[in-house]
């Protein structure tokens, strides 16, 4: 764990640095290897010490906490404190993970849930007079649309010509 001690308007001192070192070895003990960085900036707010607690975690998670008091050691050791309460629930949250985790069997009770009902939006119709598959190009390529349904003059059934991703057109016409 690499640990940054920051005063601003105030000078700290290397036994105030061994002193938060000791301080965060609770949050050590609950975090283990996890527990990348440290940041703590120390500072004056009027007659109070202010201490800005910032710790990062593995997987881009990172706890935050504010101790104020009148005393360094204590604003610290409220920081500290309040950063532990989030390490221990964030550890237990990983804990629980994996106890539940992929190696986890459902039972025949157990109900799978349902997949939620796709929001349909009504769109415009097709072309109700029968047009050429080349008239149906010309009338997709002058729009923004992505495809366009018609009834084809040479079947007279309901085709579909779409815009492919490479940029080529594709026409779907029913099986026979």
């Amino acid at each position: 764990m690499k640990l940054t001690v920051t005063g601003r308007h105030l000078e700290v001192s290397t036994a105030t640095r061994a002193q938060i070192q000791r301080k965060l070895a609770p949050l050590v003990r609950v975090l283990n290897d996890h527990l990348l960085s440290v940041q703590c900036v120390l500072s004056k707010d009027g007659k109070q010490v202010v201490c800005d607690l910032s710790a990062h975690v593995r997987g881009d998670h990172m706890l935050h906490a504010i101790g104020r008091d009148s005393r360094m050691p204590a604003a610290v050791a409220a920081a500290v404190d309040k950063t532990r309460q989030q390490a221990t629930r964030l550890s237990g949250k990983w804990k629980k993970r994996r106890r539940d985790g992929a190696g986890a069997v459902a039972t025949e009770t157990e109900v799978a849930p349902l997949p939620r009902r796709a929001a349909i939006v009504r769109g415009a119709g097709y072309s109700r007079r029968p047009m050429s598959v080349d008239d149906a190009a010309l009338t997709l390529a002058s729009s923004r649309q992505a495809f366009i349904a018609f009834r084809d003059a040479a079947s007279g059934e309901v085709a579909i010509l779409h815009r492919r991703p490479d940029g080529r057109l594709e026409l779907i016409e029913p099986e026979a």
